[in-house]
């Protein structure tokens, strides 16, 4: 069994407005952004779980790409985002997570859809597991992601997150047409 050597881990505490996230990336992409407000323990117990072994340094110059790229979206400059990401997940998550990715800056979609996307139209169950496990948030915007009834559901950073990030893409589209 050959031993692979584990990818550091580089981290950094992302602050705007009295919003805090852990983000972290290693060197081929950002692989994390918290929910807002948790504790270094979210970031800590998910790196346990996809990068066994692998080191946690804090690095604010490394993470700085990814930290001005979110933090210009939170200020509703910028509503795609051009940095490169490394996900660790099935290749069922990642088709998910590629499909969250085409869903325009502004725009809803379902569950549903997001399965009919992916070519998996009875698969709308696991999607939402898929969306529940997409470890960058924000970036990757399953907040975008709502019940077919036009519902908020579910989101790993809180519902009050999912509100307030849909209620700026609104604002900043609205703002530019």
């Amino acid at each position: 069994m050959e031993t692979k050597i584990k990818p550091t881990l580089y981290w950094s505490l992302l602050k705007f407005q009295g919003w805090n996230f852990y983000i972290a990336s290693t060197s081929k992409g950002l692989v994390f952004v918290g929910s807002q407000n948790n504790p270094f323990e979210e970031l800590f117990e998910w790196a346990k779980k996809c990068f066994p072994g692998s080191p946690l340094v804090e690095d604010d110059e490394k993470l700085e790409p990814y930290i001005l790229g979110i933090t210009q979206y939170l200020e509703g400059k910028r509503n795609t985002f051009t940095v490169p990401f490394e996900y660790v997940g099935t290749q069922f998550q990642l088709a998910v997570w590629n499909a969250l990715c085409d869903i325009p800056y502004g725009k809803t979609k379902s569950y549903s859809d997001i399965a009919n996307d992916i070519k998996k139209p009875t698969a709308v169950r696991a999607v939402g597991t898929a969306i529940a496990a997409n470890p960058v948030l924000i970036a990757v915007p399953c907040h975008r992601v709502i019940g077919k009834n036009g519902s908020l559901t579910g989101y790993r950073g809180g519902l009050e997150m999912k509100t307030l990030l849909l209620d700026l893409e609104k604002r900043a589209s609205s703002s530019t047409e």
